[in-house]
């Protein structure tokens, strides 16, 4: 299949672009290069420089390039940032989202996989979550995914458009070419890895939650398995849209991460233990159950150590992420 990703430069986007590779595919990548990395990109991917909201060139790409489905990736994605910049955040990840929409109507391409978020859902204090639980994004930028997946359950039903809207909790782990980069930098993983090598103090906020050690469980995806998803998601057929959790349904603390950390490096890591910061959720772990009994999808690589080892192997090769590749 010819298929077409939004972001395909970035830390997901680029080991999706690598997957739909080895499974026989056409990628091509669209991507502003705003945050993504060219260099995370096989020299044989076609690449189309631009923005989403421009659907001019978006439609163009998709005719030149004969497109048979979409990945969209696309999107500002720091929750922090999104608080502050509200509007910043409606204009790219939705009107950017309208845009794409727009386009593929335009160029009669008929399937559709979107980049949605875990942490749309209520904090009820239950889990694991499913995709029938009740959602109440808690800041801007999950409220802008919980919007365009409103948006493609009308043109689903409307223009008989397959639409798979993929849920994921905690992306985490590498390939052996791509790994995670961000700047700034703010999940978990790959900050406790960068104090570990550099010497730093990490710091960990919260250690009086009501877990088996007092601090936040999080479910970690390798982004392998993440790749693999959006892949079985391009198999279906059926118009309509169809949501799926991403996740292992195996919470693991932040101590967890940190002790795992220790291990996987073999250097130590000093801590320094805050108050908790508001907004932070006890616990957020995915029921993954509807995507592998439909889908046949199954995570490769479940165990925490294994998704550390790889994003700690990456790191190694890339101490400087991809600033000298």
């Amino acid at each position: 299949m010819r298929v077409l990703v939004t972001g395909g430069a970035g830390y997901i986007g680029s080991v999706i672009v690598e997957e739909l590779i080895r499974g026989g595919h056409q990628p091509v990548v669209y991507d502003s290069f705003v945050k993504g990395h060219a260099s995370a990109l096989d020299a044989s991917v076609p690449c189309v420089r631009g923005d989403i909201r421009e659907t001019d060139r978006l439609r163009a790409a998709l005719t030149q390039h004969q497109i048979e489905g979409i990945i969209h990736m696309a999107a500002l994605t720091e929750v922090e940032e999104s608080i502050r910049q509200p509007e910043q955040y409606f204009e790219n990840n939705v009107a950017g989202s309208v845009s794409v929409f727009r386009a593929m109507l335009e160029a009669g391409v008929k399937q559709l996989v979107f980049s949605s978020t875990g942490s749309l859902y209520a904090d009820t204090g239950r889990t694991p979550f499913d995709e029938d639980d009740p959602t109440a994004p808690t800041n801007p930028y999950s409220e802008t995914k919980l919007l365009v997946e409103r948006m493609m359950r009308w043109l689903a039903e409307i223009h008989g458009l397959t639409c798979t809207a993929l849920r994921y909790f905690n992306a985490a782990g590498a390939s052996e070419r791509n790994g995670e980069a961000h700047e700034p930098e703010s999940h978990l993983i790959p900050n406790v890895l960068e104090a570990a090598a550099a010497g730093r103090t990490l710091h960990l906020f919260g250690t009086d939650y009501p877990t088996l050690d007092g601090t936040t469980v999080r479910d970690y995806i390798h982004v392998i398995d993440l790749a693999q998803a959006h892949l079985l998601s391009l198999t279906r057929t059926d118009p309509g849209l169809r949501v799926y959790n991403l996740g292992n349904g195996n919470g693991y603390s932040v101590r967890q991460v940190i002790a795992t950390a220790r291990e996987v490096t073999g250097l130590p890591l000093q801590i320094a233990e805050h108050p908790r910061r508001p907004g932070d959720a006890t616990a957020t772990v995915a029921s993954s159950r509807r995507i592998r009994a439909e889908l046949g999808w199954a995570p490769r690589y479940p165990e925490l150590r294994s998704i550390l080892a790889t994003a700690w192997a990456w790191r190694q090769a890339h101490p400087h992420g991809y600033e000298a590749s």
